[in-house]
């Protein structure tokens, strides 16, 4: 089974290479605070051309993530709704925004 780690680090680089518009509608630094087994925190920076994900939590983000590793890969495989998950409370977008909410889901989705 996939990891949150193995996602952030293999697949999300993955898919901004194939889509770079998908860095440059997000253009922003988003926090990942994953919980859990396999936990940690992993900085996404869509402001950059390339090198968008570094372990750790670096610079000021527009939005930090908090889920947990379970929950983050049953997104991933489409096995949890990310809308269902942060009405429970499972998946924490602080702060809120609903924009850049939408435009990360076209990344994970």
């Amino acid at each position: 089974m996939a990891s949150a780690q193995d996602i952030i680090e293999n697949d999300i680089p993955g898919v901004l290479k194939e889509k770079p518009e998908l860095a440059k509608d997000i253009n922003s630094v988003i926090h990942f605070n994953i919980t859990g087994d396999n936990g940690g925190t992993w900085t996404l920076d869509c402001t950059k051309s390339e090198g968008w994900v570094t372990k750790g939590a670096e610079g000021s983000p527009k939005m930090t993530v908090t889920v947990s590793n379970d929950d983050f890969v049953k997104i991933r495989a489409k096995q949890l709704n990310a809308q269902m998950a942060a009405m429970q409370g499972k998946l924490k977008f602080k702060p809120m925004d609903m924009g850049l909410a939408m435009k990360l889901a076209k990344l994970l989705g």
